[in-house]
C-alpha cells in the first residue's frame, strides 16, 4: 500500500494520493487533490513522490486508469503514454489506460562505499 494523504485545517484528509506496487509496477488507483490546491504542482508532487516510493520499491514502472474527459492530459504531461482505450467506457467517452516506465533509483555510490568499507567483520 501506498499513501499520500492532503489534510485540512482540521486534520481530516482532504485528498491524495491512494495506490500500492505489485509484480515491480505501482499502480495509482486514486488521485484527488482538493479544488483549492489545483494547478499548484500538488498533484504533480504526489505523483513524483509516489514514483520515487515505487523505484525504492524495486518497481519497473507505473500504470494509471482515467477516463478522456477527467485527467487523462494530466498524467500524458507527466510522461504517462497511453497503452490502451475502451471506447464508449461510459458512452460517447472512453476510459485510456496509461503507463510510465520508471528509471532505476539513483544510488549514492559514496554512502554505499562507505557503508560497506565501515561495517564490522562478520
Amino acid at each position: 500500500m501506498l499513501a499520500i494523504p492532503i489534510r485540512d485545517d482540521a486534520g481530516l484528509v482532504a485528498g491524495g494520493f491512494w495506490g500500492y506496487t505489485l509484480f515491480k509496477w505501482l499502480h495509482v488507483q486514486l488521485l484527488f487533490v482538493p479544488e483549492v490546491l489545483r494547478g499548484k504542482g500538488v498533484g504533480s508532487a504526489m505523483m513524483a513522490a509516489a514514483e520515487t516510493e515505487a523505484r525504492n520499491r524495486g518497481c519497473i514502472g507505473s500504470h494509471v486508469t482515467s477516463f478522456s474527459f477527467q485527467a487523462a492530459p494530466f498524467y500524458e504531461k507527466l510522461g504517462y503514454s497511453r497503452f490502451g482505450l475502451l471506447h464508449d467506457y461510459p458512452p460517447g467517452h472512453e476510459l485510456v489506460f496509461l503507463r510510465k516506465q520508471l528509471p532505476a533509483p539513483e544510488i549514492d555510490c559514496a554512502r554505499s562505499l562507505a557503508a560497506v568499507v565501515t561495517a564490522p567483520d562478520q
